[in-house]
């Protein structure tokens, strides 16, 4: 492994991980499209999509580390929100990292890009009255809330994603969380998926070590960057630059795929 390698994967966590403290997302959206084609490309490297999945998914434990940290104070870490999303998230992602071995890489591209989709279709839906309620007065269907994060802890799990490109949207249109509290409740919510989706990956032998420390040491620095300058932009934007990556990332996606 040279130079050249080290500092492209070094880049890529970098960007993925600012982008996560940024929009409350755990880097997997950008990451994973990013680690598939940019080493191949430049010639560095080629990754399998099993061990890219795994590689993002020890990314995504360190990068929502460093941002909800970032987020400990100021009242937008939503509790009830991280406790009742975060157990049934847990045990998707689980379920969904051991069920990914049995998967083609082919098969692991396809899950990622309908996930994508779903997000994409998702961003774009008007959302109306959240932004108004103070923190303290927030509310949700808790029962909603668990079962649609179980469902995208076993898709996540199957691409080594926390979930959060998912939980964002769903957590703004369906549950009508505000912006900032999404962002920084999802960093937690994230963060205990991730512990599901790594423990599966390296059971599994679909972690690459070197690649991941990294990508680790990337998060560390970048996510709580990400945060600071997240905690500086209007709400509206955050949700416009969220709904702008996850497109091209699908589109990038599905182009591989067809």
């Amino acid at each position: 492994m040279d130079l050249t390698f080290i500092i492209t994967i070094f880049l890529i966590g970098f960007v993925g991980s600012f982008i996560s403290g940024m929009l409350g997302i755990g880097g997997s959206i950008i990451n994973y499209p990013m680690l598939l084609f940019i080493p191949a490309m430049l010639g560095v490297a080629h990754f399998t999509a099993h061990e890219v999945s795994g590689v993002t998914a020890i990314q995504v434990f360190f990068a929502t580390v460093g941002g909800v940290w970032a987020y400990r104070k100021g009242g937008f870490l939503n509790k009830k929100l991280i406790a009742y999303m975060g157990i049934s998230i847990l045990s998707g992602s689980f379920i969904g990292g051991f069920m990914s071995r049995g998967f083609t890489e082919d098969g692991i591209n396809l899950v990622y890009g309908i996930l994508a989709l779903i997000a994409v279709v998702m961003m774009f839906i008007p959302k109306k009255g959240a932004e108004d309620v103070p923190n303290e007065e927030v509310t949700f269907n808790k029962w909603l809330a668990a079962v649609l994060a179980f469902a995208v802890g076993i898709s996540a799990g199957i691409v080594g994603a926390g979930g959060a490109f998912l939980l964002v949207p769903i957590m703004l249109v369906v549950l009508k969380i505000p912006t900032r509290m999404t962002i920084a409740s999802s960093l937690a919510i994230t963060f205990i998926s991730s512990i599901g989706a790594i423990t599966a990956k390296i059971s599994t032998g679909q972690v690459e070590l070197l690649p991941s420390i990294i990508m680790v040491v990337a998060s560390l620095i970048a996510s709580p960057l990400g945060v600071k300058a997240g905690k500086k932009m209007n709400s509206r934007t955050l949700q416009i630059i969220l709904a702008i990556l996850i497109t091209v990332t699908a589109i990038k996606v599905w182009m591989g795929i067809l």
